[in-house]
């Protein structure tokens, strides 16, 4: 303890304040108190000492770090208070060594923002340096870049790993790593004062911050040198292990930016790499981004939008190749979005699949085609009928009544069974068991058509065709593309004679087995005239009509298109 005066001067001081300093008692009597416990450095400290000093304030308590005089430092509290008011005027300056106990706190402090198996900074710890890096005084300062960037990683295989090999090795492996992305993040911050901070957030995940990054060029070093340490085979304990890794890359600007959003945008980057093969890095697309996000808000709105009635359905003639007659319709989906505008199915098919959703809407669409094909006979008495072509995606079939579903509505219009057609892709229908076959038989004896869709481009196992109850074969527009003349450097390219040979095949092979052939994607009228000769039924495409509403159909009723 030591007595000081109003004027911050000390006045007495005794033995154990003097062996804290590591000065004689007599010494200090005269010194200035606040130096000696460098108040005067906090200027928060400094404006609470002259406040008791002055009687307005009653009582200062702060933590300081002191040097001693042999040289080692030391870590005290401080407490300034009035004397009993019996006492001469001044203050009692109370000084207590809690060095032990910060020791102690540094060190719990130190377990709790660090991972126990690689010693990495943890989760915690990363999120308190990263928000640190975004706040505006860290970017506000002469001489940085402003900029952040971190590589976001986790270990291809690693649960393999440990459920096979069991938790010790499986840490062991995790600790190796730590020391390889250390070795890395110390490499690149060989010409940087700040080396970028490598931590482990949880299982095989680490992140690598990099404060002021000079941009992507820098990152995707970073990230390549982390690829290429992590390929070297692991030598644990005598176990030979190989492991790669998937990393997100982030870069931007730290102004506007947020740990969450940084993290997110991370979180998105690491997905796709690992969708794009895994072993290698990916930089975050905007664009990509924006993509995915724009998935994610239809996927959140189809069911809804089935219920409010947003879709609506076109239809693409299906002409006689030989006479040039409609024969009949593919019925084609559209999402009214309120906020996207008209979507075509390549939009939302694929969720609705993924989703359930395809369910609804598929009955809502074979509900409406049907409808609308029996208006156009009743409003065309004397035209031939025109059947429609509905597809039908393999989770209508397996999560719904199909052949129910078609009974009722066929019976609910009144179509007739012939009238109706049903398309399914050739990679569906390959490899069918128990149900799936069995709901298309059930069709097939009702009346209804089978067709598949882009024939040629799956299994090129043509066993199927003699098993399911197929009546159309689709030929996928790349064999029909393949017929026209094609420009190479403005000359004229003769078609490929393989592909009419091919084709040639498919459509002998269709008649051979009962079925008719329709080709998609026709164009030109050179295709449709040599398709013509080698024997195609049917044909669709842009030579005859885009998708169109049902009254522009009712306007080709009876012509040739």
């Amino acid at each position: 303890m030591a007595v000081v005066d109003r004027e911050g001067l000390v006045t007495h001081a005794n033995a154990s304040f003097a062996d804290l300093l590591g000065t004689a008692p007599g010494e200090l009597a005269g010194s200035i108190a606040a130096d000696l416990v460098d108040l005067a450095s906090d200027a928060r400290a400094w404006h609470a000492y002259r406040e008791v000093l002055r009687g307005r304030q009653a009582q200062l308590r702060c933590t300081r770090r002191l040097k001693h005089s042999d040289g080692h430092s030391l870590w005290v509290q401080v407490t300034v208070a009035p004397l009993p008011a019996e006492e001469p005027g001044g203050v009692l300056l109370s000084v207590a060594d809690i060095s032990d106990h910060r020791e102690l706190q540094d060190r719990l402090r130190h377990l709790e923002m660090h991972d126990p198996v690689t010693r990495l900074p943890n989760r915690t710890l990363f999120f308190e340096r990263l928000s640190a890096a975004l706040e505006v005084e860290s970017y506000d300062e002469s001489g940085t870049t402003g900029r952040i960037g971190l590589c976001y990683l986790d270990l291809d295989g690693f649960m393999a790993i440990n459920d096979t090999l069991g938790h010790r090795i499986g840490d062991k492996l995790l600790a190796a790593v730590g020391e390889r992305l250390t070795h890395c993040a110390e490499e690149a911050g060989q010409t940087r004062s700040i080396p970028p901070l490598v931590a482990r957030l949880g299982g095989d995940e680490f992140a690598l911050l990099v404060e002021d990054s000079t941009g992507t060029e820098q990152l995707a070093d970073l990230a390549e040198s982390v690829l290429a340490s992590l390929r070297a085979p692991f030598d644990l304990g005598g176990r030979r292990l190989s492991v790669s890794a998937s990393i997100g890359v982030v870069e931007r600007q730290a102004a506007g930016t947020t740990a969450t959003a940084l993290m997110a945008a991370a979180d998105t980057t690491l997905y796709w790499a690992k969708a794009d093969g895994k072993d290698r890095w990916t930089l975050f697309d905007p664009e990509r981004n924006a993509h995915l996000m724009t998935r994610q808000a239809l996927a959140s709105t189809l069911r809804p939008a089935i219920e409010r009635g947003e879709f609506a359905l076109e239809y693409q003639p299906l002409v006689s190749m030989e006479d040039g007659r409609l024969r009949g319709v593919e019925a084609l989906v559209r999402w009214n979005h309120p906020q996207f505008g008209v979507l075509a199915p390549n939009r939302f098919i694929g969720l609705a699949e993924e989703d359930g959703s395809i369910v609804p809407l598929g009955r809502w669409i074979l509900a409406t085609a049907c409808h609308q094909a029996q208006a156009w006979q009743l409003a065309h008495p004397d035209e031939p009928p025109i059947f429609v072509s509905v597809n039908v995606a393999v989770r209508q079939v397996w999560d719904s009544d199909l052949v129910a579903d078609v009974a009722r509505i066929l019976d609910e219009t009144g179509l007739a069974p012939h009238l109706l057609q049903l398309e399914l892709t050739e990679s569906a229908v390959m490899g069918s068991a128990g149900r799936p076959i069995q709901d298309l038989q059930a069709l097939s004896d009702m009346g209804v058509r089978i067709a598949i869709d882009d024939f040629g481009t799956g299994y090129s196992n043509l066993a199927y065709l003699s098993r399911l109850p197929v009546s159309v074969l689709k030929l996928d527009g790349s064999f029909v593309r393949g017929f026209q003349y094609e420009s190479d450097n403005n000359a004229a390219v003769p078609p490929n004679p393989a592909d009419e040979v091919v084709v040639e095949a498919m459509i002998d092979l269709a008649h051979r087995l009962g079925l008719t052939v329709t080709a998609e994607c026709v164009e030109t009228l050179a295709q449709a005239s040599r398709l013509r000769r080698i024997g195609c039924d049917t044909g669709q495409g842009w030579l005859y009509s885009r998708p169109v509403s049902p009254d522009r159909i009712s306007e080709l009723l009876g012509v040739r298109v």
